[in-house]
């Protein structure tokens, strides 16, 4: 019996779930070994920052995909809910999520809840830190904030409302 393994009554049994690795010893007998994935999953938990990317909007809320958990990128995206009320901390029957949220945006939010039965994690951004990273314009160009509700085009000068996060230097890529 090798690692991730224990013998009982002449038998070999796993310890753990993983894969079985048989290698040969010097002896001639083969050692049994159950190793894990070492990239095992990262899942959103509640509390945690995460990244994700707009690909739906109505009236009530933002669908999104999760993408990073931290800075750490997920094996697998996750759907998400941005509700209308979890937009922003003041204001919130004001909101409109088309004027805070358009679909391919980049959006800092923070797990508030686990989901429902559709599996979706419940998500908000009503925090400075938290809100739309990345955005594009009509023209297709990267958009640079100009307020926290407003980002504008450098090519085309054009504004567009959205909710805009105030980035913390640990969440910029250099």
């Amino acid at each position: 019996a090798g690692s991730g393994t224990y013998t009982r009554h002449g038998f070999i049994f796993s310890s753990l779930a993983g894969c079985l690795e048989k290698r040969s010893e010097d002896s001639g007998l083969p050692v049994l070994s159950v190793v894990r994935d070492t990239e095992s999953q990262l899942l959103p938990s509640v509390g945690a920052v995460v990244t994700c990317k707009v690909c739906g909007i109505n009236s009530r809320f933002a669908k999104v995909h999760i993408l990073y958990v931290g800075s750490t990128p997920l094996k697998s995206t996750f759907r998400g809910t941005i509700r209308r009320e979890d937009i922003r901390a003041t204001e919130k029957d004001k909101v409109e999520v088309y004027k805070s949220f358009r679909p391919g945006d980049i959006v800092l939010a923070k797990v508030i809840s686990l989901g429902d039965a559709q599996s979706n994690y419940l998500l908000s951004t009503a925090e400075n830190e938290l809100g739309v990273v990345v955005a594009h314009s009509e023209a297709g160009v990267q958009m640079v904030p100009v307020s926290w509700c407003e980002m504008q085009c450098p090519q085309t000068h054009s504004k567009d409302f959205r909710k805009v996060a105030r980035v913390q230097p640990q969440f910029l890529q250099t």
